[in-house]
């Protein structure tokens, strides 16, 4: 078990133009050769974004992009026409197959707060596709085939304790509250990577939010 804490993020964005990120993995001019990716997963942003402020229309291509909405309302607009708002509870998955352009942006009142992750896929290329699913549930696993990965997202009461996943890679992240995987506590933006995980649990110390990554590899 690799423990990163949130405080371990390369900082990014333009807070002058009202954008705060913090990235887990090598991103943009903070290169790391040591923290390339975990499994498949390549990127775990979190952004912040004021009202007003967003990304402008950008590439991506050869990556499954994964967001979910911690607070507030992110407006997705994308080449192949389509335009959505997704909101706390959502998840939003972007394959860019490839090639595709979007632009994501805060055009609600109150501040935007969100977590989108990038997969490496099982084979690059293809035709890009997007879909929104509403308030996904604890007991609805969000399967991205296209890298052999499965998102879970836990929801847990203070003393609440949930299994996780068996796997060849396992990437926990924790929204919201304090948790306990493992041995391991972990706060707010704190992550944990699981090699060849078993037999393992998490618990809530308080109630708590935490995305969990199921991989192949």
């Amino acid at each position: 078990m690799d423990v990163r804490r949130a405080a371990e993020r390369y900082p990014g964005g333009d807070p002058a133009a009202g954008i705060d990120s913090r990235h887990a993995f090598s991103f943009g001019p903070h290169y790391d050769p040591d923290n390339l990716r975990f499994g498949s997963i390549i990127a775990c942003n979190e952004e912040r974004l004021a009202p007003g402020a967003g990304f402008g229309e950008h590439p991506h291509s050869h990556t499954e992009i994964v967001t979910w909405v911690v607070e507030g309302e992110l407006t997705h607009r994308d080449s192949a026409g389509n335009e959505t708002v997704v909101r706390r509870g959502d998840v939003q998955r972007l394959s860019s197959a490839g090639g595709v352009r979007h632009v994501e942006r805060n055009d609600g009142a109150g501040p935007l707060v969100f977590v989108q992750m990038w997969l490496a896929p099982v084979r690059p290329g293809g035709e890009p596709s997007y879909e929104t699913v509403r308030g996904i549930a604890d007991s609805t696993p969000y399967a991205v085939p296209e890298a052999a990965a499965m998102l879970h997202v836990r929801r847990l009461a203070a003393g609440e304790r949930t299994a996780v996943p068996d796997g060849a890679y396992v990437y926990a992240h924790v929204v919201r509250g304090e948790v306990r995987v493992g041995a391991e506590r972990l706060g707010p933006g704190d992550s944990v990577r699981i090699a060849e995980a078993k037999d393992l649990d998490a618990s809530g110390i308080t109630d708590a939010e935490l995305l969990l990554w199921e991989m192949a590899g």
